[in-house]
């Protein structure tokens, strides 16, 4: 794959058999973001556990303390007294039954986070098929099954995040922003990390951090000393 000059450049930053300390991580992070816009600052956390099997799925969700730096737009499922809640919480988009065949048929995907009260479920199920593969379907672990709307919605706009493994038992998630100060991605790379590593399943044996990685959009990736991480 040919690389553009700009990242070439970037990448001679970086020591690809080198794990940086957190802080240097983020710091070379910062210097080889050199896209023309704002890139998103992702991580990238292999796992030694088998997600293959039921006990050793890692999933969960945490609020990042200093938010993505995206405006996240969230879909409530909801009916009743529990509409005006969650437009009152900021929902952007908030239905029922009717939004099924805009999805469906339609090909309406104009948000970003699913959220349903648990009697919607029923509802919600049905687009499993087309909300599944893009990562959408509302789960309880997540928070994203709630009567409680007002949270749900005030965390997500805060800043919170869904992890889980994909398929290579890898976890990919942003932590913010190349524009945002070295503190704050520390904080939130930090944040999501301390959450990942209390969710180690009791079943997983031997290392449970495999390797973690810290890149941006465009740029290399970079190793993380994964030692002093937990």
């Amino acid at each position: 794959m040919k690389r553009g000059k700009k990242y070439t450049e970037a990448a001679k930053l970086v020591d690809r058999m080198t794990q940086y300390d957190v802080a240097e991580a983020i710091d070379l992070v910062k210097k080889t973001a050199v896209a023309k816009f704002d890139e998103t600052v992702e991580t990238h956390i292999r796992l030694g556990v088998d997600g293959r099997h039921a006990e050793q799925q890692v999933r969960g969700a945490v609020v990042l303390p200093h938010g993505t730096g995206k405006t996240v737009r969230v879909l409530v499922f909801a009916k009743g007294d529990k509409v005006a809640e969650a437009e009152a919480a900021g929902a952007d988009y908030v239905g029922g039954e009717e939004l099924i065949p805009k999805i469906q048929n339609e090909g309406w995907f104009e948000f970003d986070v699913v959220v349903a009260t648990p009697d919607m479920m029923g509802v919600v199920g049905r687009l499993g098929r087309v909300l599944g593969p893009k990562g959408l379907m509302p789960n309880p672990k997540a928070g994203t099954v709630t009567m409680d709307v007002t949270k749900a919605v005030n965390d997500i706009k805060a800043g919170k995040i869904e992890y889980r493994l994909d398929r290579s038992n890898i976890i990919h998630c942003p932590v913010g922003k190349a524009s945002f100060t070295e503190e704050q991605l520390t904080d939130n790379f930090t944040t999501l990390m301390d959450a990942i590593i209390k969710a180690k399943p009791a079943s997983a044996k031997g290392t449970y951090l495999k390797s973690v990685t810290l890149t941006t959009t465009m740029g290399p990736g970079i190793r993380v000393n994964t030692l002093k991480l937990g």
